[in-house]
């Protein structure tokens, strides 16, 4: 084929060129640094910030680079015949998978950009066409840049800071980021709350609006830019001295099965008691607090041999025998019925009414919402980052959603592509509103 007198080659180099002339011009207009055109894989990923589909440019960097290499033997070595068919099968089927994630961004670049759906033919099959024309022709015009937000939302910060009290847990987290594809990602931002002693705590959000990211800050696993403060001390200034008053249990255990009950919890004691406990006081802590969860008739048992609920049990009261303040719990319901997971959560329950204080994710929050004080709602806000949607009673959250259940109201913050209503920022913005009064 050749085209203006062009050899298929050369009109293939000249087609490159224009194309990556285009994607640098259409970088600037996005508020970005051009040469990331001339980076392969972190092209992708930056067409896909402009094209406000960071998710899926995040992919298509990662099946460029997959692609990369499955060229890379055929280059480097002479290749048996049935070695190059499987490469090159299984290069096509990434390519599949490549084109796919390709027409998700070209549609995002058309919304940002106000055009038709048509050029997303264009851009898929003559790319450097509408790469030159976007990125050269005044007349295209991205709507809004990517350090631009499209939601007042995102571009809020409430700027209030809860009050640090002696007692109880006091959270101001400015932010919490990581340095992700090229570029610094928010995680978190703005969240502030207090906590009062006794209180067991319902925390929601969707998937990806930074539930896990939210403990493990407050708890001191993820450092954030942050102030947390549990019953007076500075927990990530004191570090050292506070991790043993807060019991973490997460989602899978990290228990031996071949371990008996009470040989997994003396192990637990050695760890988490005071150095100057004798051999005599952790065993009577580990026989209290065994006889506290149920778990005295099966202290001889095996772990392998526990049902589901003894396990999650166990969990809790590895965590419980050094009596924490404060109790952070990831799905200890998971894999229960709704019968055990409701015997579970009273037990919960009891512990934060003796002054303790309680946090819980869990997916299934309805069956057990009437044992629960407060409910933080997280919600991803425009760019994506998790923020406060909501913090206070759990009868005053159905009003302020204007919803009967937890999981509608989980489902009126989700993103529409996420089968959710979409109302994030609405909800953002709602609850600033109130705290500012």
């Amino acid at each position: 084929m050749a085209l203006l007198g062009c050899s298929p080659d050369l009109f293939s180099v000249i087609g490159a060129v224009a194309y990556l002339a285009g994607l640098w011009a259409i970088f600037v207009k996005s508020g970005l640094k051009g040469w990331w055109a001339l980076v392969p894989c972190a092209r992708q990923y930056n067409l896909g910030l402009c094209a406000d589909r960071e998710p899926e440019g995040r992919t298509l960097a990662v099946l460029d680079f997959l692609m990369i290499l499955m060229r890379l033997p055929g280059i480097l070595f002479q290749l048996d015949p049935v070695t190059e068919l499987f490469l090159d099968l299984l290069w096509l089927v990434i390519g599949i998978i490549d084109v796919i994630y390709l027409v998700r961004v070209y549609n995002g670049l058309v919304e940002v950009y106000g055009r038709r759906k048509g050029w997303v033919v264009l851009w898929l099959f003559v790319s450097f066409v509408p790469a030159l024309l976007w990125g050269l022709r005044k007349k295209y015009q991205p709507l809004w840049k990517v350090e631009e937000i499209k939601s007042d939302a995102a571009n809020f910060f409430s700027g209030k800071r809860a009050d640090v009290l002696d007692k109880g847990l006091t959270v101001n987290l400015e932010e919490r980021t990581v340095r992700e594809f090229f570029r610094k990602k928010y995680l978190l931002r703005d969240i502030h709350m207090y906590i009062k002693p006794g209180h067991m705590v319902l925390l929601l959000g969707g998937s990806g609006a930074g539930k896990t990211t939210c403990i493990n800050a407050i708890n001191g696993y993820e450092k954030a830019k942050a102030e947390v403060v549990l019953d007076g001390t500075d927990m990530y200034k004191n570090y050292k001295e506070m991790q043993y008053n807060i019991g973490f249990v997460p989602q899978m255990d990290l228990m031996r099965g071949s371990d008996s009950v009470f040989r997994t919890l003396m192990d637990a004691a050695k760890l988490r008691l005071p150095k100057n406990f004798t051999g005599a006081e952790r065993r009577a802590r580990v026989e209290e607090v065994m006889g506290i969860f149920g778990l005295t008739p099966a202290a001889t048992h095996m772990v392998t041999k526990l049902s589901g609920g003894q396990r999650k049990r166990l969990s809790i009261a590895m965590e419980f025998l050094s009596n924490p303040s404060l109790f952070i719990l990831d799905e200890p319901d998971s894999g229960l019925d709704g019968v055990l997971a409701r015997e579970l959560f009273e037990q919960l329950r009891m512990i934060a009414d003796q002054g303790k204080i309680i946090i819980v994710i869990t997916h299934t929050p309805d069956r057990v919402s009437d044992l629960f004080d407060d409910v933080i709602v997280l919600a991803k806000d425009g760019k994506r980052t998790g923020r406060l949607a909501y913090f206070g009673p759990i009868d005053q959250a159905r009003t302020f959603f204007g919803k009967q259940s937890m999981e509608e109201i989980v489902k009126s913050i989700n993103r529409k592509e996420e089968g959710g209503e979409g109302r994030a920022d609405e909800f953002i913005l709602k609850y600033a509103e109130v705290q500012h009064g």
